[in-house]
């Protein structure tokens, strides 16, 4: 079974983990790198690269599974001397700086960087089935052999005329197929052109070995797909080097993203085909390799997902993995930055399924629980708290008990009310040089997010309004960064309409753009964001669309009011006149006695 190896740099990556399907990985928009278990339906790691928002992921490949040492472990016993556990490991990333990095899954790191390989963006990477060896194509129409035992460049050679963006290495590891302008078959020994294959008019995006056969038997088959192609193209290598063209087409209904495939080990076996296109829909394939057929294969099955509302809405799929039973597909569907994981079972005698499912409730995975790890502060029991927490969190505050008695239940642990919490923490004293005095009361950032999600549970305007009123771009931005998931929403929708209107307009685009660049990863993951905002979206176009028509009438109103501070003061501008006026006359007297 072959792994979906490498992606388009137009599209998102989206890959299985190769032989037992257990991770997901993917690059969202928000640059970071995360890997999802399939089996627990969970999020198992997240990666944010240095250079995220400049130098973004466009490929990913999967490494072949490997021997993982993870530290210390028991001794094992003779019985399990034999066994050896290989395990999915490393992940190669491609960059558009042109590096490519290698993170291993089992240390949770980055386990190396490959660069001054290419001088272009990297739009694809392919592991060799030994597992030391990757290859990397670019815009800069080369292809780079890289040796990850010392992590420095093999060898370097030009591919094409054109970007390269697609690589596959075969079965046995002995050639390798790149796509440029054409696509060209290369002796991983000598580095020279095996054979050439042309018929797709724009670039090509997948390539895949279809059989695990040698060349010299006519029964090594490949597939491509290209950008803005709705057809999958199989072409087969002959020993007579008659192959100038497709011998088998499949039908998509837009262009291929996600392939994944079953290959054939010889003739009498068929090849099983998963083909995610991108409209959002599933295509299988069965076809036995033997030579070329004339008219384009339709699929045999094809799956659609829709939700459960009264107008149903498509669901989009991410991604597909096949199973050992011919009836098993592993689905990825929804966002990349918060997709769901189901395998299901497809009857492929019906030509047409969909699948209904909820989207609120698949979805209702809490990235509270999964993402944000809520550490419990411990603190001295005779400290005095005037924040024991952040409120939806839901952190109890533990304290250190002096000796090994424990705190009994009948003490007090009254909690301050909010009026004499403001009482103690006076906003508008905040120190701003290093020696202020120490009797002066300082507010903290934590003390800002904790006061302004009381404000927005109780939707108290008098202590939104004293929250909103700094002025600090770095209390903002800590304050909005502190903030627990569930208030987040609700801090984008009530911050319009609670600033004072004399300067609204400034801090609101503070608070805004603070919650954007802390929060883009959820906000993005809400199916329904678009209905929860829609009045602050009108609000923001509708003054963007007026913005144009206040910057001419305050042209206007300034030539105006120039015009009425000179008629205002008259006397001054006669004054003005009448010297400039003697001034002239005296010089022309001069110069009619000098005459």
């Amino acid at each position: 079974m072959a792994a979906d190896a490498g992606s388009s740099p137009h599209q998102l990556p989206c890959v299985f983990s190769p032989k037992s399907r257990q991770y997901l990985a993917l690059c969202a928009q928000d640059g970071r790198l995360r890997v999802w278990n399939t089996d627990s339906k969970t999020l198992h790691q997240e990666y944010v690269p240095s250079a995220h928002l400049s130098a973004t992921c466009t490929c990913i490949s999967w490494g072949p599974c490997r021997t993982v040492k993870e530290g210390p472990r028991r001794k094992k016993r003779k019985s399990e001397m034999g066994q050896v556990e290989e395990r999915t490991d490393l992940l190669a990333m491609g960059t558009a700086a042109g590096t490519v990095l290698i993170y291993s899954t089992t240390k949770g790191a980055l386990h190396c960087t490959l660069d001054g390989g290419h001088s272009g963006g990297v739009n694809c990477v392919q592991w060799h089935s030994d597992d030391s060896l990757l290859y990397s194509g670019s815009d800069d129409t080369n292809i780079v052999e890289w040796d990850l035992q010392t992590g420095k460049m093999r060898s370097k050679w030009k591919a094409d005329r054109a970007a390269v963006t697609s690589l596959c290495v075969s079965h046995d590891g002995k050639l390798l197929l790149s796509a440029g302008q054409i696509i060209k078959m290369w002796d991983l020994e000598t580095k020279e052109v095996f054979r050439k294959f042309t018929g797709h008019s724009t670039a090509v995006t997948t390539l895949r070995f279809a059989t695990t056969r040698p060349p010299d038997s006519n029964g090594l088959y490949f597939l491509s797909g290209a950008a803005h192609d709705r057809l999958l193209s199989v072409w087969q290598v002959r020993d007579d080097g008659k192959d100038k063209n497709s011998v088998v087409s499949f039908t998509l209904t837009d262009e291929p993203q996600h392939i994944d495939l079953v290959m054939s080990n010889s003739k009498e076996e068929g090849v099983r085909l998963a083909v995610v296109c991108k409209d959002g829909q599933l295509h299988l394939f069965e076809h036995f390799l033997n030579g070329p057929c004339k008219k384009p294969l339709s699929p045999i099955c094809t799956v659609q997902m829709s939700d459960t509302k009264d107008s149903p809405v498509p669901i989009p799929l991410l991604a597909a993995a096949l199973g050992t039973d011919t009836r098993s597909v592993l689905l990825a569907y929804g966002t990349h930055l918060q997709p769901v994981m189901e395998r299901v079972e497809i009857n492929t005698a019906e030509r047409h399924v969909c699948l209904t499912r909820d989207v609120q409730t698949s979805l209702s995975l809490s990235m509270e629980t999964t993402v944000s790890k809520v550490k419990t502060p411990v603190v001295n029991a005779k400290s005095r708290l005037l924040v024991p927490g952040l409120p939806g969190h839901q952190a109890p505050v533990k304290g250190t008990a002096q000796g090994s008695e424990k705190r009994k239940k009948d003490i007090d642990t009254k909690e301050m009310s909010i009026a004499e919490r403001l009482g103690e923490i006076d906003l508008s004293t905040v120190p701003t040089e290093k020696g202020a005095s120490k009797g002066m009361a300082s507010l903290q950032t934590d003390n800002f997010a904790v006061l302004l999600v009381q404000g927005l549970e109780s939707n108290d305007a008098n202590i939104l309004n004293k929250v909103f009123q700094t002025r600090k771009d770095v209390v903002i931005k800590k304050t909005v960064a502190r903030l627990p998931l569930s208030a987040v929403l609700p801090l984008v929708e009530v911050v319009p309409h609670t600033l004072v209107p004399s300067y609204r307009a400034v801090l609101m685009v503070r608070w805004l753009k603070a919650v954007l660049m802390h929060h883009t990863s959820y906000l993005a993951s809400l199916p329904d964001l678009v209905t929860q905002l829609g009045v602050l979206y009108h609000m923001i176009e509708s003054r963007v669309k007026m913005f144009h028509k206040l910057t001419k009438l305050h042209g206007k109103l300034y030539l105006l009011m120039t015009q009425v501070s000179i008629l205002i003061d008259p006397f001054a501008y006669e004054h003005t006149a009448l010297l400039s006026h003697q001034f002239c006359v005296c010089s022309i007297h001069k110069t009619d006695v000098w005459l």
